[in-house]
């Protein structure tokens, strides 16, 4: 989450209700209320997302690739940074699970942790796969402990406490995560893990868990960067070392954790977050929003060489479910997460989704791709015919999993036929192909040279593309 409090906030770039603290306000195509409680303001922080925050004399503007404005309070920065890398007992494949914050933002309680946890039961997302059930931000009081300094759960919120919940996950057979940040404070204002990771990780493997996102919401003057770190090298730059020191604080406590970077593609991440965590966030936050889809796809095959077993680059949490996306829109928002091998966290209230969105984010050969553990890289985008215009994003990706050569065609406008030369396939010639559409499960046929399809607008078809059979059946194009 991405914070602006003038000099000492920073403001939560996320999808939470409009009306309410830290909740939407506007943003491109945002159609919901434009106001917010009394004392809170409406601040534009990208072009697809301003929110309500409490109102200030001035809010700070910034970019996606500046970090949120630094906090007063400082950290002692280390005189030797840690080298010691993830843990690869967990986090080979991107993650799949559910996060809090898209459906209830602070709004959070025991109850509605728990009710995602059956539910993933219930509408059989476990059986697909799915596994980490995380709480995000405002899980905690506003202090520490005074005698033991750790971070106290809020006993209202969560009367078990957090091993409790925990317990009670695992004992479904899922896996539980938790939300801190890089900073003095989360972006919500709680307390946060800079100069306190040791005891922070600790703390939280006693409790049992599995997942840690880690923010980047005020952080102190002397831990921002300069234009360019030391080297050239942004591992060694202030920002991977604050993550750093949480790595190996995680790696201490012996217990395997899936390390997620939410540093909003700050400090050219995609080239050092493998060897600090599993996966680390490409920008601001999501929004349910065309804009934001296309958006972030954009930004994502810039840095595809990333991507790998271990190393995956996040397009952010899951908006099926929310806003106004259209059937076709939630499709493709699904489907290049999965090609593109991001980890897929739900974001909304489970029990409202209904059987054409379950049947979307339970998708059997979409999610065999994404979790494929013998390739591990993503689909790329390839030109489809000769004389095929050039598009922002990409319209035809290809990929390869152990079933074969995948083609995915995502229809950023509105023209529907669709053609892509096999010859134009990495991997493929100009031979037969039999077709096997990844969406329904069925056989298209068998063609030769090329393949033309319908796609709707905004939607994205999903193919797998194999060697026809000698002397099958021929359906020419």
């Amino acid at each position: 989450m991405l914070l602006l409090y003038g000099s000492v906030f920073a403001a939560l770039l996320l999808s939470a209700v409009a009306e309410s603290e830290f909740g939407q306000c506007g943003g491109t195509g945002w159609s919901g209320d434009t106001t917010c409680p009394s004392g809170w303001v409406c601040a534009a922080l990208t072009a697809h997302y301003s929110q309500c925050v409490p109102g200030i004399s001035s809010v700070a503007s910034t970019t996606a690739s500046q970090s949120a404005t630094r906090a007063t309070t400082t950290s002692a920065a280390p005189t030797a940074a840690p080298t010691v890398g993830p843990s690869h007992a967990t986090g080979k494949t991107p993650a799949l699970g559910w996060n809090s914050w898209n459906a209830y933002a602070c709004d959070i309680n025991e109850d509605k942790i728990l009710a995602a946890a059956n539910q993933f039961v219930s509408l059989g997302l476990a059986k697909a796969g799915y596994q980490y059930v995380n709480i995000d931000d405002c899980w905690s009081v506003k202090t520490r402990d005074a005698s033991t300094g750790r971070i106290v759960p809020d006993p209202d919120k969560f009367p078990s406490g957090i091993s409790g919940v925990a317990s009670q996950v695992h004992s479904l057979g899922l896996k539980f995560g938790i939300y801190s940040d890089a900073g003095t404070q989360t972006c919500a204002g709680y307390p946060a893990s800079l100069g306190n990771e040791e005891l922070d990780a600790a703390t939280f493997a006693e409790w049992g868990v599995d997942y840690l996102k880690y923010d980047n919401c005020n952080v102190p003057a002397n831990w921002s960067d300069a234009s360019t770190p030391p080297g050239g090298d942004w591992y060694n730059s202030n920002s991977a070392i604050r993550y750093r020191q949480m790595t190996a604080a995680l790696d201490a406590t012996g217990r395997p954790f899936h390390f997620n970077l939410c540093i909003w593609g700050n400090a050219n991440v995609w080239d050092w977050g493998a060897r600090v965590g599993h996966s680390w966030r490409m920008s601001g936050d999501a929004s349910a929003s065309w804009s934001y889809i296309t958006s972030i796809i954009t930004t994502n095959v810039q840095h595809l060489d990333s991507i790998d077993f271990y190393s995956h680059n996040d397009m952010d949490m899951m908006e099926i479910g929310n806003g106004d996306l259209t059937i076709q829109e939630q499709r493709t928002h699904f489907a290049a997460w999965a090609f593109f091998k991001s980890p897929i966290l739900l974001g909304t209230d489970l029990g409202q989704l209904n059987s054409t969105q379950l049947a979307i984010i339970t998708n059997p050969e979409l999610l065999a791709f994404h979790q494929d553990t013998t390739v591990g890289t993503p689909a790329r985008p390839f030109t489809p015919t000769s004389s095929a215009p050039t598009t922002s994003p990409p319209e035809f990706y290809s990929g390869r999993s152990v079933k074969g050569t995948h083609v995915f065609i995502i229809n950023t406008g509105n023209a529907t036929s669709k053609t892509f030369d096999f010859a134009k396939v990495p991997g493929l010639g100009s031979g037969s192909y039999k077709l096997h559409d990844m969406w329904t499960g069925k056989d298209l046929g068998t063609f030769t040279k090329s393949h033309t399809s319908t796609v709707d607008t905004h939607d994205t078809a999903a193919f797998l593309v194999t060697p026809a059979r000698h002397g099958a059946d021929v359906d020419e194009e």
